[in-house]
């Protein structure tokens, strides 16, 4: 489920099948035709129906059902030999944190976003609100335990990176430049201790203030943007 005349529109730019588009009677007709002419199925509808439908406090008056894009754990570790970046998500259970991640990710150039574990859907609405279009432009595979997902990628020849509290090379004096995968844990736990001894660079955000820790999103996104301003600054 794609909610808001926004995300829709991105979905449609992307090239994402909707299947079918519902309008409440103030949306932007231009928007009708415009999935019309995708081939999805317009329907118009009343506010009331369409609140029903979707699980925002306040619709933005369109919503569509697009169909999933699916992608193997095998084709997503192929695109992570080929890029610079790719993100491991494992067991990251809160959907506005993996939206989150996965906005960042695609905006930092990843190749690909890996879902493993017990990570939450990231077709699951919330999910798709919080990354902002990200989902329909960079390759997401869903599925796979964590420990073969890391050996299918040291096997390719992909380093692989987390976080710790402490202990770790300080983020920004670590060699982030690609192929590389970075990989963040869940809310909670973080990652399992057989995970962070098998990652080659086991990275630490310095604090400045009283927080030990930042929350996964943040984290993620600032592990992220390093790896591109480091191969930005390499093509300088």
């Amino acid at each position: 489920m794609i909610e808001g005349p926004l995300l829709v529109r991105e979905a449609l730019a992307a090239g994402v099948h909707l299947r079918d588009v519902f309008l409440t009677p103030a949306a932007d007709a231009r928007l009708a035709d415009e999935a019309g002419a995708a081939g999805a199925e317009v329907r118009w509808v009343t506010e009331d129906v369409l609140a029903r439908a979707v699980d925002t406090v306040t619709p933005q008056g369109v919503a569509a059902i697009a169909r999933r894009v699916e992608v193997t754990v095998e084709d997503a570790v192929a695109s992570a030999v080929d890029g610079p970046l790719t993100l491991v998500l494992v067991d990251v259970g809160d959907p506005g944190n993996a939206g989150t991640l996965l906005r960042a990710a695609e905006a930092a150039g990843a190749a690909a976003v890996l879902f493993c574990g017990g990570s939450v859907d990231p077709c699951n609405p919330k999910c798709v609100r919080a990354s902002a279009g990200a989902l329909f432009q960079v390759p997401v595979a869903i599925g796979g335990e964590a420990e073969g997902v890391l050996e299918r990628l040291g096997r390719a020849g992909v380093r692989t990176a987390a976080t710790v509290v402490r202990g770790g090379t300080p983020y920004d004096h670590a060699d982030l430049a690609g192929p590389l995968a970075i990989v963040v844990g869940s809310e909670a736990r973080g990652l399992p201790s057989s995970l962070v001894d098998a990652v080659d660079l086991r990275l630490t955000i310095p604090m400045a203030g009283r927080s030990e820790s930042l929350n996964v999103a943040m984290a993620g996104s600032v592990l992220c943007f390093e790896s591109l301003r480091q191969r930005r600054n390499a093509e300088r």
